[in-house]
């Protein structure tokens, strides 16, 4: 079941490069948007400031159950919230994975990284993870409160919607690639056919074949030593590669300039440019 998302915490330091992007970004899948600042040394809180965007200094270990903590000791902690600690290694395109994962409607969703178990084997230490995403319900945040420093994910309630996922690997989205950005040849060849640019469209294969024609008829001379249909045919051939090649060029720089003297035309009476 979809469930709305109020908040987004954002946990990090020393991101001034990234933070009003990430503020932005996340505006738009949530109602309130929050920087638990860890001990920032640059201008992350100010740039927070500016676009007001609530800090929260922070400064105790990044554990679900402090996280929950500080999510209580708010004014208001309605709805669910969504806990993403900002690393070098995160990136925008990972967002979507943690809101979509949020908006399933758990009370605790944590997503970890490397954590031992307890010392007899039944689950994982809580205090000992390596938060991915951390998304907590008021339900949720009120249990995680009242469970012991050493506890671990089996003495999280049934009663709890909870789900506790390791991921050592970062996850990869397969990501749509269109002709425009499968290479660089093809993204010249997109903007040819987009932009329709007499330079490229007449000049290229014009430039191609003037200098193939070019090279091939100074071989003529030695190639054929005798007169006879064949040397006809290339030297034909030859000679009209070069002068299709030169009108190609010639026609290229002739809609150049008329395009560009119809756009000044069109600028100086304020014609509509679609006329």
């Amino acid at each position: 079941m979809s469930a709305p998302l109020e908040r987004v915490v954002l946990i990090g330091r020393d991101i001034e490069l990234r933070i009003v992007s990430l503020i932005v970004r996340c505006r738009e899948v949530a109602n309130e948007v929050l920087l638990f600042d860890t001990g920032s040394n640059d201008e992350t809180v100010e740039l927070a400031n500016e676009v007001d965007c609530k800090v929260v200094h922070h400064d105790g270990e990044i554990t679900p159950q402090l996280l929950a903590k500080a999510l209580m000791s708010l004014e208001t902690y309605d709805g669910l919230t969504l806990f993403l600690p900002i690393s070098s290694q995160w990136k925008l395109s990972d967002l979507p994975l943690s809101v979509n994962r949020a908006r399933e409607g758990w009370d605790i969703h944590h997503l970890y990284r490397g954590a031992p178990t307890d010392e007899e084997g039944q689950g994982v230490l809580l205090s000992s993870t390596d938060l991915g995403h951390l998304v907590l319900s008021p339900r949720g945040a009120e249990h995680l409160l009242s469970l012991p420093e050493d506890a671990t994910t089996e003495d999280i309630s049934e009663d709890i919607r909870a789900r506790f996922v390791k991921s050592d690997v970062p996850i990869h989205l397969p990501q749509r690639q269109s002709l425009a950005t499968a290479s660089r040849f093809a993204q010249l060849f997109y903007w040819m056919l987009e932009s329709k640019h007499p330079l490229l469209l007449f000049g290229i294969p014009g430039v191609v074949l003037f200098v193939l024609g070019y090279r091939l008829s100074g071989d003529l001379a030695s190639m054929f030593t005798e007169l006879n249909s064949t040397s006809i045919g290339v030297s034909l051939i030859t000679i009209a590669m070069t002068l299709i090649g030169l009108f190609a060029m010639m026609v290229a720089l002739i809609l150049y300039i008329m395009g560009k003297q119809v756009a000044r035309i069109q600028n100086q009476y304020n014609w509509p440019k679609g006329s």
